[in-house]
């Protein structure tokens, strides 16, 4: 018996390899969980444009969107692990968990971490006008009024207000949230002086930084934007181990086999890191990524940890 079962443990490991070595036989379906046209498609065409070329079978976009990104992840969640499904992750992966009581997917266990595509810096921002011109200015000015000061952001749970309350959280400030629905509305009003901070992607205020209608305070990563390489961190300006921002990457449904696994991260890393694709998402506001599944793994845990420390600090819930 134990010899029977030993060689139909081999088979199937047999089986498996072939399999995967044999990978994709068949087009794959790329889940995006949110609408065409935004950034979140925009990676996630970009990465099946790759993985299309590589192996000359279709990788399909196909946009789910719905419930800040939940629709399309928990399909990808609860997809067969055969490889033929992967999802556009992003950083509303490790948000969700902390603001919406009943999830039907886990961030860590229900999902292979592939790789990390790209960070989307956001950029403090303020109006030309406001006083504080520096992070340090901004914080002496919300202690001395408290509660007076207003930042916008592009919704409840979404990254603008998450990295605020992250900001608050580490400065003992006390700004109120004027809650928009997207970034366009906003940024009318900071340009207007209705709400004096905010958290802004800098792929969507770069033009009005550079046209004067915004003035850039400090950027949200650790590492400079290098688009706008004078402009110091939050935490260079004071606020130490402060480090947030917008991401997307690469996962599929739990228990991918291995092979298969490394058959999409490496042509997908490969291109992240050539020159013209560093160049090309810069370009487009955003830092290319291409950290190992490991790595990628590692990174959704702290960014879970962190966000869930932040959605208490604030008492942010959704639903």
């Amino acid at each position: 018996m134990r010899r029977f079962l030993f060689s139909i443990a081999i088979t199937l490991v047999v089986a498996t390899n072939a399999a995967a070595q044999q990978y994709p036989i068949k087009p794959v379906r790329m889940i995006i969980p949110f609408p065409p046209a935004g950034p979140t498609d925009i990676f996630g065409r970009m990465t099946a444009d790759i993985l299309s070329k590589t192996y000359s079978q279709q990788f399909i976009p196909d946009n789910r969107a719905g419930a800040g990104g939940n629709i399309g992840t928990e399909q990808c969640a609860k997809s067969p692990p055969d490889g033929y499904t992967i999802c556009i992750a992003t950083v509303s992966l490790s948000i969700a968990p902390a603001l919406f009581s009943k999830l039907a997917f886990d961030p860590i266990k229900d999902f292979t971490h592939v790789t990390l595509i790209a960070k989307v810096p956001s950029l403090l921002t303020v109006h030309p006008a406001f006083p504080a011109k520096t992070v340090k200015d901004i914080i002496a000015l919300a202690k001395a009024r408290p509660g007076q000061l207003s930042y916008a952001s592009t919704g409840n749970g979404t990254s603008p207000q998450m990295l605020m309350e992250l900001f608050k959280s580490m400065t003992g400030t006390d700004i109120v949230h004027i809650p928009y629905r997207g970034q366009a509305p906003a940024v009318v009003d900071q340009i207007s002086g209705q709400v004096q901070l905010a958290f802004n992607t800098a792929i969507g205020v770069m033009p009005l930084i550079h046209a004067g209608k915004l003035r850039a305070v400090a950027v949200s990563t650790r590492e400079r934007f290098p688009a706008i390489p004078e402009l110091p961190t939050v935490d260079e300006a004071g606020v130490k181990g402060f480090d947030g921002a917008s991401w997307h990457g690469l996962v599929m449904p739990a228990g991918v086999p291995q092979e298969i696994v490394d058959r999409i991260y490496m042509p997908v890393v490969i291109a992240l890191k050539t020159s013209a694709m560093k160049d090309h998402l810069l370009k487009n506001g955003a830092l290319a990524g291409g950290s190992t599944p490991a790595e990628f793994s590692s990174f959704i845990k702290s960014e879970t940890a962190k966000w869930t420390k932040v959605a208490q600090f604030a008492k942010i819930k959704v639903d």
